[in-house]
């Protein structure tokens, strides 16, 4: 079968907190899937019609609606299992307590005679455990970042070790804190914009990402993100049987022939340059202030310039898609380049200890917010240099983080394919649908250079 063609619904349960236990296969019209880096759990949208009188009140005996009747309040557990449409599809599989997923809202109920429409909206467990559990106790100034992230996921949301076992990027600094009662969620993504991978090689900026997907939760650093999906097109023979898509004039999705054609795509940002320059993508300055000797950091300390970290020979580098990343020209008549300088000023407080009775035993270990603030400011806005927005035929292999390499036709009747546009994305967020006609997977990409891969030093 062709994987835009419908899946099988083999298992939708509601169960309510009662324990009573509800077939919804019948009474579901489409179920979407969602999964992104900027989102710590995954989420879920079922639309259900229902008719009357599939619920009997044990003590009135009455027969009741299913919304009212069993009743959906919020809280209820849901088991779900979708069968894969073709060859390349493995379907998706939330039918085990550690991966159940759980009503979060019911809207846009609607009663019309004998039947009922309502949405179902749906997050992982942990998700809610994460609203309900507050983080106050001090985590050490001597331990790891990926170390706190470890600790919280395990003692704080009470993840398996198998949910995250193998996404966990180690980090090269050391961060000391204090919960203040902040939820895991809100320490997690905070922890992220300061952690620096820890590599064997050249290294690697500031700026990770924690997120969830089906297959667990997620702390990958960016560089890593990429790295690893560039060596999946000679470790994973299979690359371009599940990751390549390439668009065509007339595309042929009904038959297995075009599984991977992309069946609609839009560009919604192609580099905008006063966006780069307010934020300081190309050069900035930050200045520190060091609480312990009362002293400013130097004027080559809090300097940053795009252009000379791309230009160094050795040290750290950036980890691209593509070609090397540019650093524009103002078109006039002294030709000053934008990365000359600094567009955007900043001023932090160094954090040199303030846990520990030593301040500056550890102000060398921890978090140097001068570095990995420019580090990361810069690290993720690069990456957002394009956004894409495709459609393709439902692939429930790819999530979000992943690399997929796209190939757009150069003009409406061409038979080449765009250098620019064409080449390696990463998955921002995707979207899994399924109706009753089609299902197929819709996906934000993201890429911070133009070009094809291959001239990047880099990498």
């Amino acid at each position: 079968m062709p994987a835009i063609s419908p899946c099988e619904y083999e298992i939708i349960n509601i169960e309510s907190d009662t324990g009573e236990v509800i077939d919804l296969r019948l009474g579901v019209v489409s179920f979407q899937y969602f999964e992104d880096l900027f989102s710590p759990t995954v989420t879920a949208k079922m639309v259900i019609i229902s008719t009357s009188g599939v619920v009997s009140d044990n003590k009135t005996r009455k027969i009741e609606s299913l919304y009212n009747g069993l009743p959906i309040r919020g809280g209820e557990r849901m088991a779900i299992r979708i069968k894969g449409n073709s060859n390349i599809n493995k379907g998706l599989q939330f039918d085990t307590p550690d991966k159940y997923l759980y009503v979060s809202k019911i809207s846009n109920v609607i009663r019309d005679g004998q039947k009922e429409i309502f949405v179902l909206h749906l997050v992982s467990r942990e998700a809610i455990t994460n609203e309900v559990t507050h983080v106050n106790r001090k985590f050490q100034p001597y331990s790891l970042i990926d170390t706190h992230v470890k600790d919280i996921l395990k003692n704080d949301l009470k993840v398996k070790l198998n949910r995250y076992v193998g996404n966990i990027d180690s980090a090269s600094n050391r961060y000391g804190f204090i919960g203040n009662l902040k939820s895991p969620f809100q320490i997690l993504v905070w922890l992220a914009s300061k952690a620096t991978p820890q590599t064997q090689t050249s290294g690697g900026y500031t700026g990770f990402f924690f997120y969830q997907t089906q297959s667990g939760f997620n702390f990958r650093s960016v560089d890593s993100l990429i790295r690893d999906g560039l060596d999946g097109r000679t470790a994973r023979t299979n690359f371009k049987a599940t990751r390549e898509y390439t668009h065509k004039q007339f595309t042929d999705y009904i038959k297995e022939t075009g599984d991977f054609n992309i069946l609609a795509y839009s560009v919604s940002r192609n580099n905008d340059l006063l966006r780069k320059l307010i934020i300081g993508q190309y050069s900035n300055f930050t200045a520190s202030f060091n609480p312990l000797n009362g002293k400013f950091s130097k004027v080559e300390e809090g300097s940053f310039n795009l252009l000379d970290i791309l230009n160094q020979p050795k040290g750290k580098k950036f980890s691209t898609l593509g070609d090397i990343p540019e650093v524009p020209t103002l078109l006039s008549d002294d030709g000053m380049g934008l990365g000359e300088l600094p567009s955007r000023i900043m001023s932090v407080v160094k954090d040199v200890g303030t846990l520990s009775k030593e301040a500056s035993k550890y102000q060398d270990q921890s978090s140097k917010p001068s570095q990995t603030q420019m580090e990361a400011l810069v690290r993720y806005n690069l990456l957002f240099q394009q956004v894409v927005k495709i459609v393709i035929p439902l692939n429930t292999n790819l999530q979000a983080g992943e690399v997929v390499k796209l190939n757009f036709l150069g003009a409406p009747e061409g038979s080449t394919y765009d250098r620019q546009q064409s080449g390696y994305y990463l998955i921002k967020e995707l979207c899994h649908a399924f109706d009753t006609e089609q299902s197929i997977t819709s996906m934000t990409v993201i890429r911070d250079t133009f070009g094809e891969f291959g001239q990047n030093t880099g990498n």
